[in-house]
C-alpha cells in the first residue's frame, strides 16, 4: 500500500467509532454539509495529484452519504471543466439530508446524472460513491454488478472514504469489492482499511481530518495503534562498560529431522538482534551444520527432554517450535519448556501442539500463528480467522492469556488486556519459508533484552516487515536469510547501540 506514512495518523478506529466522532464534529457546531464539502475537495484535490493530465469523470453514486460525496466530487469536475457523468445505482429520488443537498448542487452544475445499467459505458477516472463504511451484509444487486463493472473496466479507479464492499472494521471483502487505485478517506483511519483483503483494494491512501478539532480527537476512544517509525517501542541504549550477560541467554528448542534450517535461521536472528547469548537444542544430526554456521552459538545435540533441564536453569529466553515436528521427540521437549519458568517465543509446531491440548502454555509468553495454525487454537476454519483478524488475534491473547503476533497482510499484535497493534508493512515477496522462523528469533532477542512482550512483538514485527519491504524492491526469489542483515541494520537506525 504505498502511501507517505508521516502523513497517515498512528490511531486506527472502527466504523462506529469514526461515525462517533462526526456526529461529535456536528455537535460541536460544524454542519454535516460542510464536513461533506470538505470530503468532496479533499477527494478532488487527491484524485487531480494522481492524475493530472484526466480531463473526464465517470461517478458511480449509491444512496447514502458517500453518493453525497460523489455529487459534490462530480459538481467540483464539472466546474473545472471536465466532462462529467454521475451514474446513479441507488435512485436520487430516495437521497436524503446532506445527501440530498449534494445531488441538487450537481444538479445545479448541469451535471448528467442518468439512472446505472450494465449497459451503462465508464469512462475517464472512474469514481467510487456507492458503499460506505456502514455495509455489513454480502454487497446486493444491482451493486454487486456495478462493483463487478467498475473492476473490468480497466480505467483508474478512486474510492471515497472506502472501497465498496470493504469491510471497514475487518478487512474483509463482503462478496466482492471495488478494486481502487486511490482511496481517499476522512476523520479517522478504519482499522479494516490495513489488514486482511484490504492490500488487495485500497490502493494509494490518502488522509484527510476535514479540520477536525485535534482536542476532540484526542479524547475520543480508539481501536488499535498503527507501527510506525515515530511511535515503536525500543530496547534502551548500551552502557559503555556493557557486557554479554547483561543481554539475556535465548535457548532456541526444535529442528528434527528433516527442519534443521528452521531452528538455525531462529538462532541466527536472534544473535544478529542483539541476544548476549544463543544455545540451540536440536538432534544431534544437525550440531556440526549448525557450528558450520552460527559458531557464536552453543550447540547441544538433543535426544531426549533429559538433556535439557540443566541449560533451562542457566537461560532467560525459550524460543521453541521452529522445526520442531510433531513427532514424540518434538512433543517431549516442547513439555520440558512449558514447565520452564522463562518468557517464551512458541512458533510453528510448538503451536499445533498446542492446539492438539496436549501441553499448557505458560502465561506472560508471544506467540506467532500464521492464520492456519490461529485457526487450529480457536477451534474454527482460516477463512473465519481471515473474516475478521482483529478478534481472531484478542480471543487468541485471551484464550492463552498470552501476546499473540497473527501473520498476515497487515499483521496484528494482540495483548490479554485489549491492547492491538497493526504493522501494515511488507512486500508480496515475504511470501516465502522461513520468515516466520527469522521472527521468531527476533522477537526472542528483544525479550533476553529487557523489553516487555508486547513491546518486543510490536518491534519485531515492524523490523521484519519492513527489513521485508526494503528487499522486497528487488522482487521475487527473497530467502529468509536476507532479512537478518536487514533487520540489525534497521534496529540500529531506530534504537541505537551507544546513546
Amino acid at each position: 500500500m504505498p502511501h507517505t506514512k508521516d502523513e497517515l495518523p498512528d490511531v486506527l478506529y472502527s466504523a462506529a467509532q469514526v461515525r462517533g466522532l462526526d456526529a461529535s464534529l456536528i455537535a460541536a457546531g460544524t454542519k454535516g454539509f460542510e464536513l461533506m464539502q470538505r470530503a468532496a475537495r479533499a477527494t478532488w484535490r487527491a484524485l487531480v495529484r494522481r492524475w493530472p493530465t484526466a480531463s473526464e469523470l465517470s461517478v458511480l453514486a449509491g444512496h447514502g452519504n458517500n453518493a453525497g460525496d460523489g455529487y459534490l466530487v462530480a459538481a467540483l469536475a464539472r466546474r473545472a471543466g471536465w466532462t462529467v457523468r454521475v451514474l446513479a445505482v441507488g435512485d436520487p429520488q430516495h437521497l436524503q439530508g446532506d445527501a440530498a443537498l449534494a445531488h441538487a448542487e450537481a444538479l445545479s452544475e448541469k451535471v448528467d446524472i442518468e439512472t446505472w445499467t450494465a449497459q451503462s459505458g465508464l469512462r475517464g477516472i472512474v469514481l467510487d460513491a456507492l458503499l460506505g463504511t456502514g455495509l455489513s451484509g454480502d454487497v446486493r444487486e444491482p451493486y454487486a454488478s456495478a462493483i463487478a463493472a467498475i473492476n473490468a473496466s480497466g480505467l483508474p479507479v478512486a474510492a471515497v472514504d472506502i472501497p465498496s464492499g470493504l469491510c471497514a472494521d475487518t478487512g474483509r471483502v463482503l462478496g466482492c469489492a471495488v478494486c481502487a487505485d486511490l482511496t481517499v478517506t476522512f476523520i479517522g483511519l478504519k482499522l479494516g482499511m490495513f489488514t486482511g483483503d484490504a492490500v488487495n483494494v485500497v490502493g494509494e491512501l490518502v488522509f484527510n481530518d476535514l479540520h477536525a478539532d485535534p482536542q476532540l480527537l484526542a479524547g475520543a476512544a480508539i481501536t488499535a495503534l498503527r507501527l510506525t517509525a515515530g511511535n515503536l517501542p525500543r530496547p534502551a541504549a548500551r552502557a559503555p562498560a556493557s557486557h554479554k550477560g547483561r543481554f539475556g541467554h535465548v535457548l532456541l528448542i526444535g529442528g528434527d529431522r528433516g527442519f534443521g534450517g528452521a531452528i538455525l535461521l531462529s538462532a541466527q536472528s536472534a544473535l544478529r538482534s542483539g541476544a548476549g547469548m544463543v544455545s540451540v537444542a536440536t538432534r544431534s544430526e544437525h550440531v556440526p551444520a549448525a557450528l558450520a554456521r552460527v559458531p557464536e552459538a552453543m550447540v547441544l545435540g538433543t535426544s531426549s527432554a533429559n538433556q535439557l533441564m540443566g541449560l533451562l536453569q542457566k537461560v532467560s529466553v525459550l524460543v521453541v517450535g521452529p522445526g520442531l515436528g510433531q513427532a514424540a521427540w518434538g512433543r517431549s521437549l516442547l513439555s520440558a519448556a512449558a514447565n520452564a519458568p522463562l518468557p517464551q517465543v512458541w512458533d510453528a509446531d510448538a503451536l499445533n501442539l498446542l492446539a492438539e491440548e496436549q501441553v499448557s502454555l505458560p502465561e506472560g509468553c508471544v506467540i506467532t500463528p500464521h492464520p492456519g495454525e490461529a485457526a487450529r487454537l480457536l477451534g474454527m476454519s482460516t477463512a473465519e480467522v481471515q473474516a475478521d483478524r482483529p478478534a481472531a488475534a484478542l480471543a487468541l491473547s485471551k484464550k492463552y492469556t498470552a501476546v499473540v503476533v497473527l501473520k498476515g497482510a497487515g499483521s496484528l499484535i494482540a495483548h490479554p488486556d485489549g491492547r492491538l497493534a497493526l504493522c501494515h508493512q511488507g512486500h508480496p515477496a515475504m511470501a516465502s519459508a522461513g520468515l516466520g522462523d527469522v521472527l521468531a528469533g527476533l522477537v526472542g532477542a528483544l525479550l533476553a533484552q529487557g523489553m516487555a512482550a508486547f513491546d518486543a512483538a510490536c518491534l519485531a514485527v515492524w523490523l521484519h516487515a519492513n527489513a521485508g519491504e526494503q528487499l522486497g524492491k528487488l522482487g521475487r526469489g527473497l530467502a529468509a536469510s536476507d532479512l537478518i542483515p536487514a533487520i540489525r541494520q534497521l534496529l540500529e537506525e531506530q534504537a541505537p547501540c551507544l546513546k
